[in-house]
């Protein structure tokens, strides 16, 4: 499960994957598309994940966290993240 923004920081993007380093540069080689709103809203910066073994388990918490507030997804990404850094994949 991940959160991706876009280079602005000001959208936030929850999806769930079996590869994460694929999964973004998807998002990275597909931004600015229309097809998808990660692609649309330009998200492809990590910057936050959870690992899961069962994927039953990765889509019940994406499912939690996008019914989230925006600030407390934000909170969420600050409790690993504070500084909202992205990740390099």
């Amino acid at each position: 499960m991940y959160i991706l923004t876009n280079p602005k920081k000001t959208v936030l993007y929850t999806g769930v994957t079996n590869d994460l380093k694929r999964r973004v540069r998807e998002h990275i080689k597909d931004r600015g598309s229309s097809a998808h709103f990660a692609e649309k809203y330009f998200c492809h910066k990590l910057i936050y994940f959870e690992i899961f073994q069962h994927v039953e388990d990765a889509i019940r918490r994406e499912k939690e966290i996008k019914n989230f507030s925006r600030s407390k997804k934000v909170e969420l990404i600050k409790s690993k993240n504070p500084q909202f850094l992205f990740y390099k994949m």
